[in-house]
């Protein structure tokens, strides 16, 4: 797991893709958190984001690493996290959170962790698979 979060975070931004009434909507990211060996994320339980992966919870992350042409694909499906612990350690990896969210009990703060995660990395023109898991082509 560590391989995809620290490509993520040395990434920055990375691309979410969820699903849109039938429709893939897609839009930038740059909060994420390692917690034994899942991936975690979040967003404001008042964006469409959120009701999309409610709804629907299969989830499609990119990431381009900037002046390469390295980037990673991460399938999964997003499970709704409410532990406020869990909450905490993502205010405390990702402060830049604290601007929307002031405190782990925010009414307005959601956080999913992404489960059956399938990760492959494109390097050079060559996939490897980081989850040791077949890896999703589409």
């Amino acid at each position: 797991m560590s391989k995809s979060y620290d490509f993520l975070k040395e990434c920055g931004t990375f691309f979410i893709s969820t699903i849109n009434e039938g429709y893939p909507a897609t839009r930038p990211f740059g909060a994420v958190m390692e917690l034994n060996d899942e991936l975690y994320i979040s967003t404001a339980n008042t964006k469409d984001v959120y009701s999309q992966l409610i709804k629907n919870p299969l989830i499609h992350i990119v990431a381009l690493k900037s002046g390469t042409r390295d980037w990673i694909r991460i399938n999964g499906k997003a499970i709704e996290i409410h532990d406020l612990d869990i909450k905490q350690m993502m205010l405390d990896a990702c402060p830049v959170l604290t601007k929307r969210f002031d405190s782990k009990s925010c009414e307005h703060f959601a956080l999913f962790k992404i489960s059956e995660m399938v990760s492959a990395l494109n390097s050079g023109g060559v996939f490897v698979d980081l989850t040791q898991r077949p890896v999703a082509r589409f």
